[in-house]
Parts: structure tokens; sequence; C-alpha cells
């Protein structure tokens, strides 16, 4: 069969596009912005991408084709769209796609929640992989141990990262319910996506239809203390559910698994091993103590999946450490809500307790850029001592918006000014958080040249 994707760059497309080659299709796709990394990575494995929407394509490398698989960046009125819908061509969205192909006769574990999917999914794949399991995969990132973002195998068991966003401008349901998981880990749930959702109680409904698709004989793995996912199951809930939650939390002695600060596991109060991984932070802790259940339920012995996380490496993107220079570490991270910001600068700061933390941000979600959680921004970099953000193309103040945190914030609209201003405040022992949701114009590239520079003679 002859798949035309549009909007094969994205991290799903892209990764859906990789797994349907190998299942054995030709695969051709187009986008907006063709652009590495997903561009080279397509391109190597011989996939033909044409830049932009021109219905001329239809005559073109997509003559023939089977079926157009629609990314959820597409809407009614781009003119690729409306061609295919003129001469009546197949259509599908990408997660129905891969459910029809490729989900439905697998043991699906799926990882939702609003912060940690990537990460919880890439921990849940190399659990597996080092149990001898070759999970097939599609995760929003590209995880250290693997190297690519999706992969298609044999084995009886996919992993999917599931996200909550919605399908496709002709399905307004959230990605995540055509995956019919039998493992479901819920991590946590909190207002997100405010270009598509009214407010929390309407991505609460979102999550109870995925609950919905769990089989009598499956599993919810779920956050003990979260207050939006009790309610989600409130609702109704008719599988199996193993709760996990940090062992100071005050609900964790109804939860099923619990971990320590040290990385000491319990499951129904028994110890179980000690976690010793490379993640810092207690939102790793819980992702790794989830992705310890999920695979439990996967038929992985608890003691082998502690010490398959022992040599996790963590994902791209993920508080990644770019370089070193003169003494001053640059970290890339994908941080864009108030939560994660504040989780990420925990993590930093107790795994490093010397030196200063310098966070780099550009608000560039579609949530930040509405400025729904602005008011949220300076209490979640409370643990910053300097604040550097980036605001081209903003609909509020950001300079207003980040004024409580007093002289320790600044703001520039140009990302020259930015990086001058960063690489004069910095000195050595310091650590530079660069957190988006986006390439933020190759700022960490341009950062460590900066800094770099500045160590050299003129």
């Amino acid at each position: 069969m002859h798949l035309h994707i549009l909007g094969i760059c994205g991290t799903f497309m892209g990764g859906l596009a990789a797994i349907a080659q190998r299942a054995g299709h030709t695969v051709t796709g187009c986008d907006a912005n063709v652009y590495p990394p997903m561009s080279t990575q397509l391109e190597a494995l011989g996939i033909a991408l044409t830049e932009g929407y021109d219905p001329a394509q239809l005559d073109g490398v997509a003559r023939g084709a089977d079926m157009f698989v629609v990314g959820n960046a597409l809407s009614r009125g781009n003119p690729l769209v409306e061609a295919i819908l003129d001469r009546g061509f197949a259509y599908k969205s990408g997660p129905q796609w891969l459910h029809d192909s490729v989900l439905h006769d697998k043991w699906v574990l799926a990882v939702a929640g609003t912060h940690g999917k990537t990460t919880t999914a890439a921990m849940l794949s190399h659990i597996l992989e080092r149990s001898g399991f070759d999970p097939g995969f599609l995760i929003g990132g590209v995880p250290l141990d693997f190297d690519v973002s999706a992969r298609l195998t044999d084995s009886a068991f996919f992993v999917i990262e599931a996200d909550e966003y919605d399908t496709a401008f002709f399905d307004k349901r959230s990605k995540f319910v055509h995956y019919r998981p039998r493992t479901l880990v819920l991590n946590n749930l909190e207002f997100d996506h405010a270009d598509i959702f009214a407010d929390l109680a309407a991505i609460e409904t979102q999550f109870h239809h995925l609950v919905r698709t769990v089989p009598r004989s499956g599993r919810i793995v779920v956050n003990g203390g979260e207050a939006a996912l009790a309610r989600v199951l409130a609702r109704g809930a008719w599988s199996e559910i193993e709760r996990f939650d940090a062992a100071d939390s005050a609900v964790a002695p109804r939860s099923d698994w619990t971990i320590a600060d040290d990385g000491a596991i319990a499951r129904a109060g028994v110890a179980q091993g000690t976690l010793a991984f490379g993640q810092g932070g207690r939102h790793n802790r819980l992702n790794a103590v989830a992705a310890l259940a999920a695979a439990h339920h996967a038929g992985v012995p608890v003691a082998q999946a502690i010490a398959a996380l022992a040599s996790f490496r963590g994902v791209r993107r993920r508080m990644e450490l770019c370089g070193r220079v003169n003494g001053i570490a640059v970290y890339d991270d994908f941080a864009h809500h108030p939560t994660a910001i504040a989780s990420t600068l925990d993590g930093l700061r107790r795994s490093e307790r010397a030196g200063r933390i310098l966070a780099v941000l550009e608000p560039r979600s579609n949530t930040m850029k509405l400025g729904t959680m602005k008011a949220a921004l300076p209490p979640s970099l409370a643990q910053a001592d300097e604040v550097f953000c980036y605001a081209a193309d903003l609909g509020w103040d950001a300079g207003a918006a980040l004024a409580p945190l007093g002289a320790r914030a600044h703001v520039h609209g140009d990302l020259g000014g930015l990086v001058d201003a960063v690489t004069a405040r910095a000195r050595a022992g310091d650590h530079i958080v660069v957190m988006s949701n986006g390439g933020f114009g190759g700022v960490h590239a341009r950062l460590l040249a900066a800094l770099g520079a500045r160590g050299r003679p003129g």
C-alpha cells in the first residue's frame, strides 16, 4: 500500500512513517517545514519528502496513493486537504491508521499524563528491551538507549506515548482513544492545551474516554496522589487498578507501589529493591516506579526491571547536557509547562547543590503563547538564580508577568541579545538550563560558542 503522510516531519507522524515503511508500505509525505532532524531521518529511510501542501503533489509524488494519513496540524482550508476531499480520496488520522494497521493485535502499553509521558515510555521500552521482549514503540522523543523515536518489531508488545491532544481536523477526540491499551499508565493530569480545551474538566473527560477503552483484564497504573486522576476514575473504571506514589506522600499507605527518596521500592508494603540510576528529581522517581509497575503487568519480575533501569540513559532534550565550556554547563530541556519547569529546576538543584542555575526560557507552546499560565511562571522559576526569557511573538507582557522575580528576571525580544546577556552573566560553576518545546533558534549551540569565545583572548 502507498501511504502519503501530511505533516510527516512531526515527531508522531515521522515515527509513524518509519513504522509504516518497516511494515512493508511505500511511504511518501509532505510538511510545511521539512527540516532536520526528522527530515534527515526520513530521507535516510528513502522516504520522499515534499515541501508544502501544493495539491500538484497529488499528480506527482502522491499519485496513486492508496491512503492519505493526515496529521493534526492540518485543518480545513489547507489546499492539499481540500483537494483530497474534493477528489474523494481515502484518508485517515495517524492514530486511527496506527491502530488499524499495527496496534490492533498487540499488547499495547500506553503512557498518558500531562508530564513525563516521553521519559516514562522510554523507561518502559528500555525495561522490556533489557528483559528480552523486543518491544515496538512510538515515543515523542528519542531515547538515548535506542537512538530512534519509533520502531516496529515482531514482538507482541508495543509501547506508545499516549497524547491527549486532538486527533485530526475531522476527529476532535484525543489521540489516545485510538490506542486501546491493555496496560495504561496515568502519570498526572493538569490543565494544558488551552488552545483546544476550555478547562481541566474537559481534559478529564477525554482521560475517562481512554479509561473506558481498557479491557476488564487490563490494568491501569495510576498516580495515587493526583486528585484529577482520582476524579477520572471515580466516573467509572472496569479494569484492574494499581496506584503508585512517593513513599513520603500522605496517600502512600493507599498506594500499591511506592518509591522513597533513596530509590527504595515497595509493593504492598514489601520491599522490592532499590533503584539506582542517573535520572534526578522526584518526578523521575515517579516515572520510574510507574514504568516498573507497567512492566510487571507485562510479565517482567520487579528485580529484573530495577536492574534494567540502572542502565537507562535518558531521553534527548530531557536535561540533556549539551556541553561544558570554561566550567559552565549548558543543558537542553523540553519543559514548557510551569509544573515541568519547576520539576526540572528542582531536580537539578537537588543533584547539583553547588553553582548557580541560569534558566533560559522560551514560552513557545500554544498554551504559553495564550498567556493562560503566565501567573504560574514566577513560582515555577523560584529555584533559578537568574531567569532569561525570550519574549518574541508573545501576546502578553513577559516583563510584567516575571516582575515578582525582581532583578533576577531578564526579558529579551532578540535572540542575539539574549545570548549576549546570558554569556555576560554566566560564570564558572554555573548551570544554564535552556527550556523550550521547540528548536529555540539553536540557542544551545550559540551559547556554547559565545561562552567559548569569551574564554579566548581577542
